[in-house]
């Protein structure tokens, strides 16, 4: 699941994560950790321009060192960039900060990555906001070499060129695992060809078919080969019987009717769910994901 508090934007937030912070955030964290979630995840603005502040807030925890402050308080739970604007960023030095993260964490990474949507972020740190699906797409390829076994890691490319550049400590991780976010067409584009997995951003459930298929077929046409995660994200969900408005677009039930109607996901071809929960407080939510681990976990 996408953490609380972490990033309040109007579309998901609810109201009592404005008066929360790193206490309810570890709560949660450790939670997920608990219950036996695959992983939590956390995302990235720099800064949000102020005619976007009042739908977005400008709540947006920083994700390195939000999930290495997680990491300290979990033993098992994955830590996932959804996503990270890598584009914002020299490659070597993301590579510097989330394999630091990976080593501290036991090779507990995720690194999500997107391509972002605030023209003003990129303007402010002097990034072409018109190119930056190419400049994610190198970033990809040059955060393959600056993460992988090697200690001075090399990479030739239209924007970025380095090599006999030493990084230690490496990342626990082989291999970490890529998954890049997005719907449109170059994003999945860019997942099938460069990814290890693919974060959908507000698929609905009858849009997913096609997404994946597409998907699919990009990977067969690549030549594409390996472990590769195909991600959903749920409607808002509630376990049980709520006594308060949770919204009509809100899944709710008892934890077999839930898990019959989101084993639909897997019949898609998905591999991964990430979920939210309807709370009021940091404590419903805890008792949500228990309930969720403990009752409809074991069903799908």
């Amino acid at each position: 699941m996408q953490l609380p508090v972490q990033s309040q934007s109007t579309l998901y937030a609810e109201p009592w994560e404005a008066d929360a912070g790193p206490r309810e955030l570890a709560e949660v964290a450790r939670a997920a950790d608990r219950a036996g979630f695959a992983y939590v995840a956390v995302c990235d603005h720099v800064a949000i321009p102020r005619r976007l502040a009042p739908a977005m807030s400008t709540v947006w925890y920083d994700p390195v060192a939000t999930l290495a402050y997680l990491a300290a308080v979990t033993e098992r739970v994955r830590l996932l960039s959804h996503v990270a604007v890598v584009g914002l960023r020299h490659p070597l030095l993301t590579a510097k900060q989330y394999a630091t993260l990976d080593h501290l964490s036991a090779g507990r990474l995720i690194l999500g990555v997107g391509a972002g949507h605030v023209r003003e972020e990129f303007e402010a740190l002097g990034v072409d906001f018109e190119r930056r699906g190419a400049v994610l797409d190198e970033c990809v390829d040059a955060l393959r070499a600056a993460l992988g076994p090697d200690e001075f890691p090399s990479h030739h490319g239209k924007r970025y060129d380095f090599e006999d550049l030493g990084q230690m400590p490496r990342p626990a991780q082989d291999r970490v695992p890529l998954w890049v976010g997005g719907s449109s067409p170059a994003a999945v584009r860019r997942a099938a060809v460069r990814g290890d997995g693919w974060l959908p951003q507000g698929d609905p459930r009858d849009r997913l078919p096609a997404q994946i298929a597409r998907l699919r077929r990009l990977r067969q046409e690549a030549g594409a080969t390996g472990p590769f995660t195909i991600g959903a994200i749920t409607e808002p969900l509630y376990v049980g019987e709520p006594t308060w408005d949770v919204g009509r677009r809100t899944l709710t039930g008892s934890p077999a009717a839930m898990a019959e109607s989101l084993r639909a996901y897997r019949a898609m071809g998905v591999d991964q769910i990430q979920v939210r929960f309807r709370s009021r407080g940091v404590g419903e939510l805890a008792d949500q994901m228990g309930a969720f681990g403990g009752e409809v976990g074991p069903l799908l």
